[in-house]
């Protein structure tokens, strides 16, 4: 994520908060309770977007975990598309042996 975007998804909560409290004086709340109200609603998305987080975190299912599988997986086709025909049918042989000796 960039900074501008940080700043623009900060920027939107604020009026977002600002918007729940100017609807919720429009339906006929007075002031006070109209803040604790759009308060409350700022708090209940925080803690949902916390745990959202928190399950992509656990799961690895973060934009960073993507990208290094997709890194590794890159690296290892190019250093296969590297190997001699003489170098992958060693290590095929190899790979053979470990799987017939697991067996």
């Amino acid at each position: 994520m960039r900074r501008i975007d940080a700043i623009g998804i900060g920027f939107g909560i604020f009026v977002a908060g600002g918007l729940a409290y100017i609807l919720l004086r429009l339906v006929g709340i007075d002031s006070s309770e109209a803040g604790i109200w759009s308060q409350v609603l700022l708090f209940v998305g925080l803690i949902g977007w916390l745990l959202t987080y928190a399950f992509r975190a656990v799961g690895k299912k973060m934009t960073y975990h993507k990208q290094r599988e997709q890194y590794e997986e890159a690296y290892l086709q190019k250093r296969l598309e590297e190997l001699t025909p003489e170098e992958l049918a060693k290590i095929q042989a190899e790979i053979e042996q470990q799987e017939q000796s697991q067996v």
